[in-house]
């Protein structure tokens, strides 16, 4: 858990708590994209320079206030998406969804003030004391597995959860129609996990439904606690109402009986809807079908009163959560129905209810659909692929798209100084309010948007969808700020913030992260799509501005050469001072951080920038851009200059170069603790002794001729068990290297460090096969190390998944068991492409 932690975040900074504050009680909006931001801007910048002009301040603090305000003002080109892109107008299917994967279920409105919808549960009696409430999915609450087994991103899912004992099956479909989104029904279903169990559990369901802004909504009460539906208004969904059916068996039309208690009051802060509800079950209540004996149960208060309206209405201002509780004996069935007013309006005929067969119906249409359309995409049964390896692609596109979440709000930024270790000096800002549609790596772990995660999310999304990948490049483009920097992760809104501690929320603006989303990208530009041409056409603004300040701010210590800005100090505690701009946090880089460092993996990913832009302005016809980008990517895939810079011949393969030395440990020293101990020879300038992924770099990108020297000496290394080949996949760091399985201090275990990880092994799977194709002296070698490797990978994802459910974040190269966070259904995904030879 907690190297994954230490993976996607920086070391703490001075003043994020301060800004952490400001996040969560300062004004609405610091800055924004409207006229009245450019005023105050300019408003700002006018009363700047009248007081440094009174008292005669210097240059360098305009400067650097200069610097600290782009830091946080949006980019000036033009959005690559339409105005109002995500509302219910201009893309009505995609409004709804479940677009909240750190809940096991929930949907809302692609909106800045969303209506949002839940599900809470609890097995009632299983332990003493307060049962057990599911809301959000926790990496260590003993739930699981738990994954889809469909959902097409857009309009259908159907989920499996195992809870102990409990199976519940979550589902969900939508119709299209009116002005508003249209409507959308769920069904879920519990059941024992094992049959024959003589005594079955009692278990408390809990829909609820929460407001952000100032909307209404109106319960209509009926006996005993039982809401008979819940009518509302806002702006953006117009009437609607929510209408909760009576359960059934599953399967059957026959009602079983229920206990209902209701609770309605203020929204706490959707951080607190869980605990709000845990210290509201403090009552007991007796559950007593007709005919049998009765069973106490802890529910919510039992009635409808409005309860803890602030003064002056205030409860009403921030929002509203009104939850349901149903409490009955497994096996059961029920069923929420959302009908939206605008889908009724001037019809001929009423609009049927989508509940019991007709849902039953439409669930098992879409279903169908889902299976042909799998099929049709990624061919796997044609391709000979196994039911369970088939089972397994869909496992994992479903899980891929229905992670995919909306967010809104201000992240926190430290500004690029200009100098590094000037970070400590400045207190980080508030950057606008943006909103953002991504898919994210994990719902347990890591329930938001991470930049190089995200594009190779979208290599899987893109080829079942393309329009979905559109909006998520262009949320993402939409981040830019006026240097055309990204933050590598992305902290919006509330719920997400709460699952971050404070002193990790800030990104630095000096850091770059691998421009990953450059891989769709290049993809869109194969497609012959136009409606991916006419995209790329409005993105390309921001895309080379994007590149432009990553291939200028990294630039290295000689021409052509690349350096992370934002790796760690040489820390006493630290074996190796973490990379984590580069993704790829701890593997191993000079042991000396120093500005004479030159990376191997930054220059090759600033290479396929520059010759995707490249070849995307020559499509466009910007001429000015072709004569810039041409000669930079005929430079940096020059094999001459690559040698020069990064070839270490005593080491027979690429490197990075820096101050290094490998005679450096970890040992113990009380009271400290490990402490890193450097011995001889001391460090000096030199080629990195760390065969593995940042080794292969040229390879994994493409970037070598087939006829390259420098082929055949990768293909070795990648193809020797003694180095990088395992049974399951390559692994990140070889075996035969000092730091193989090394922490990185007494708390930091090894993380790229020989662990074998799905993005890599598909990029150099891309590679093989890109090679395998090409006449050249390497080509019998590259087909036959694909066939294997693929063969390798695909295997062992199929029975760790087979045996614990789960896709992984990472996987041991020593017995090929997962490993990490999980579910991981961010690039492990890319397994499905692997099976499908995609690259």
């Amino acid at each position: 858990m907690a190297r994954g932690e230490r993976r996607r975040r920086g070391a703490p900074a001075d003043g994020a708590r301060t800004a952490e504050r400001a996040a969560r009680g300062g004004p609405a909006r610091r800055d924004g994209r409207g006229g009245g931001a450019r005023g105050a801007a300019g408003g700002a910048a006018l009363a700047v320079v009248v007081l440094s002009l009174a008292l005669g301040l210097s240059g360098s603090w305009l400067l650097a206030w200069h610097r600290a305000r782009r830091a946080v003002t949006l980019h000036s080109a033009p959005p690559a998406l339409p105005p109002d892109s995500s509302s219910p107008a201009v893309a009505p299917d995609l409004f709804w969804g479940t677009y909240r994967p750190h809940v096991y279920f929930g949907m809302k409105t692609r909106s800045q003030q969303p209506l949002l919808t839940g599900l809470m549960w609890a097995q009632q009696g299983a332990t003493p004391g307060t049962p057990k409430l599911r809301h959000t999915c926790e990496q260590g609450d003993g739930v699981g597995p738990y994954g889809w087994e469909f959902h097409d991103g857009v309009s259908f899912g159907r989920q499996h959860i195992q809870d102990g004992a409990l199976r519940l099956t979550t589902e969900f479909v939508k119709r299209p129609g009116g002005q508003h989104g249209g409507d959308w029904s769920w069904r879920v279903t519990v059941e024992p996990q094992a049959s024959g169990i003589s005594a079955l559990p009692l278990v408390s369901l809990f829909f609820y439904v929460v407001t952000n802004g100032k909307e209404v909504l109106v319960p209509e009460v009926g006996a005993k606690g039982q809401l008979k539906f819940i009518s509302g208004h806002t702006s953006e969904l117009g009437d609607f109402r929510f209408t909760l059916l009576a359960p059934t068996s599953p399967g059957d039309t026959a009602h079983k009986y229920g206990s209902y208690n209701v609770f309605w009051t203020s929204n706490p802060g959707l951080p607190l809807l869980t605990e709000m509800v845990k210290s509201r079950l403090n009552s007991w209540f007796q559950h007593r079908p007709p005919g049998t004996s009765p069973e106490r149960y802890l529910g919510l208060p039992g009635s409808l009163k409005w309860e803890d309206r602030g003064p002056n209405g205030q409860g009403q201002a921030q929002g509203q959560f009104l939850i349901q509780q149903v409490t009955l004996k497994v096996p059961f069935s029920m069923e929420l129905v959302f009908e939206s007013g605008s889908a009724r309006a001037g019809g001929s005929q009423a609009v049927e209810q989508l509940a019991g067969s007709r849902l039953t119906q439409a669930l098992e249409s879409h279903a169908e659909a889902f299976r042909e359309r799998f099929e049709r995409t990624f061919r796997l049964k044609e391709k000979g692929l196994s039911p369970k390896e088939q089972a397994l692609g869909q496992a994992a596109l479903s899980g891929l798209l229905g992670g995919i979440g909306y967010f809104y709000g201000q992240g926190l930024v430290l500004p690029d100084m200009g100098v590094e270790g000037s970070e400590q000096k400045v207190d980080p800002a508030l950057f606008p309010p943006v909103p953002l549609f991504t898919a994210v790596p994990s719902r347990s772990f890591f329930p938001r948007g991470f930049l190089w995660d995200e594009g190779f999310h979208q290599l899987v999304v893109q080829r079942w969808d393309p329009r979905l990948t559109r909006e998520a490049l262009g949320h993402w483009l939409g981040l830019l700020n006026a240097d055309g920097w990204i933050g590598r992760e992305q902290v919006l809104g509330d719920e997400a913030r709460a699952r971050v501690p404070p002193e990790f929320l800030v990104q630095r603006a000096a850091h770059a992260n691998p421009p990953t989303l450059l891989l769709p990208v290049a993809h869109m530009l194969e497609s012959g799509d136009p409606a991916d041409f006419a995209f790329l056409r409005r993105a390309f603004p921001r895309l080379h501005a994007w590149f432009s300040w990553l291939h200028q701010s990294q630039a290295g210590p000689v021409p052509l050469s690349y350096r992370w800005r934002g790796r760690d100090p040489a820390l006493p505690t630290l074996l190796n001072p973490k990379t984590l701009p580069s993704g790829l946090d701890d593997y191993p880089r000079a042991s000396h951080p120093s500005a004479t460092e030159r990376h191997l993996d930054l220059r090759c990913w600033v290479a396929l920038g520059a010759r995707v832009l490249m070849r995307l302005a020559e499509q466009l016809g910007e001429a000015e851009a072709v004569a810039e980008l041409g000669p930079l990517a005929a430079s940096l895939e020059a094999e001459e200059s690559l040698d020069e810079l990064h070839w270490a011949p005593e080491l027979g393969v690429f490197a990075d170069f820096g101050n290094h030395t490998k005679a450096v440990q970890l040992k113990p020293r009380p009271p400290q603790g490990l402490v890193r101990v450097v011995g001889r020879p001391h460090p000096h300038l030199q080629y990195v002794d760390a065969l593995g992924y940042v080794s292969l770099f040229p390879l994994l990108l493409r970037l070598l001729d087939p006829n390259s020297s420098r082929l055949g000496p990768l293909l070795d290394v990648l193809g020797d068990s003694r180095h990088l080949w395992s049974p399951f996949g390559l692994r990140s760091l070889a075996a035969s290297s000092p730091f193989y399985g090394q922490r990185n201090s007494e708390h930091d275990p090894p993380y790229w460090r020989g662990a074998v990880w799905l993005n890599v092994n598909y990029l150099a799977l891309g590679a093989l096969h890109h090679y395998g194709h090409l006449k050249g002296p390497h080509q019998a070698r590259a087909a036959k190390l694909h066939s294997e490797l693929r063969a390798n990978v695909v295997s062992n994802v199929r029975r760790q998944y087979q045996a614990t459910g789960f896709l992984w974040e990472q996987y041991s190269d020593r017995d090929g068991r997962g490993m990490g966070c999980r579910p991981f259904h961010g690039w492990t995904t890319l397994v499905l492409l692997v099976m499908a030879e995609d690259y």
